[in-house]
């Protein structure tokens, strides 16, 4: 079975046969990064472009070591070093780049679609690395794959995402892909950033985050987006961590196996206590070691490649 797709842009689109199957091929790419060479020839004569707009570390490096893993070309361009700063529009960057011969194009960008828009003009491949606050898919599926790792299933659990869901293109992505397996998904946060009409799409949204813990298997706290926040949402950072943040007190509201999650970068302090974020219920640098593997998956069944 292959992706039935050019592109990868959004959870919400996949099927779960598509979610699962890239889920599979990431659990076989595991194996590469525990070799002596860390390498393979699958994309060999291949050219990837990471072309990103806003500022990351992992998703940016990630995908970077992914296609080199995979033994592909790869171009690293920033909003900063492109012609973007002389007022090329994202739209002939990406077809210049096509025509240079990319094959396969990671954009990040912060205005939501802006993936979706490319896709529809170029032949080659697109692949969302986040959005504005619309959709992040391939953290959505290293979260998605942690969890299965370490729980053994998906289907049944209950997920406990806390924060900045209003802004957060993570939350989505992971909305969509736990409820299509099966997982049971709370959020919780300040009430001025859950909204709460997500209700409707799967979702138990909570007011009280000691609540919300009660029984959880996963806790997944959300990043503070307040480069998307143009008014204030909460009083003041101390406040919001008092109220919201992830202490080991409250996590003793959750099962005594539960799992702690974090996409990055980590406010400590504020989002999540450091003895919690350095705690044994702790994946988040598993996180970011499936995410490669993830990457890899995506990278290759987007470039014709079947699972085994």
């Amino acid at each position: 079975m292959s992706l039935k797709r050019k592109d990868l842009l959004g959870i919400k689109d996949l099927e779960v046969e598509e979610i699962n199957l890239i889920l599979s091929t990431a659990e076989s790419f595991k194996e590469v990064g525990g070799r002596e060479i860390k390498k393979v020839p699958t994309l060999r004569g291949r050219t990837v472009v990471n072309l990103f707009f806003e500022p990351s570390t992992r998703t940016r490096a990630s995908f970077e070591l992914a296609a080199k893993r995979l033994s592909a070309d790869v171009i690293n361009i920033s909003a900063g070093s492109s012609s973007a700063v002389k007022g090329e529009t994202l739209m002939d960057t990406a077809k210049n780049l096509e025509a240079m011969g990319a094959d396969l194009i990671v954009v990040r960008h912060g205005s939501s679609g802006a993936p979706a828009l490319l896709a529809r003009a170029l032949r080659c491949s697109v692949i969302n690395a986040g959005d504005g606050a619309h959709e992040h898919p391939t953290q959505a599926l290293l979260d998605l794959s942690t969890i299965q790792e370490r729980k053994g299933r998906l289907a049944g659990l209950t997920v406990v995402i806390v924060g900045d869901v209003l802004h957060s293109r993570v939350a989505r992505s992971n909305l969509w892909g736990l409820t299509k397996l099966g997982a049971r998904v709370r959020l919780v946060g300040p009430p001025t950033m859950v909204p709460r009409d997500l209700g409707a799409f799967g979702a138990e949204v909570y007011t009280s985050l000691d609540e919300a813990l009660d029984g959880a298997d996963v806790v997944m706290t959300l990043r503070l987006q307040l480069e998307r926040q143009g008014r204030a949402f909460f009083p003041t950072l101390r406040e919001y961590g008092r109220l919201w943040g992830l202490t080991r007190e409250r996590l003793q509201r959750a099962k005594p196996d539960v799992l702690v999650m974090h996409p990055g970068p980590v406010n400590r302090g504020v989002e999540i206590a450091p003895e919690v974020a350095d705690g044994l219920s702790s994946v988040i640098l598993a996180q970011v070691t499936n995410g490669l593997a993830v990457r890899m998956a995506v990278l290759y069944l987007l470039s014709g490649g079947k699972s085994e």
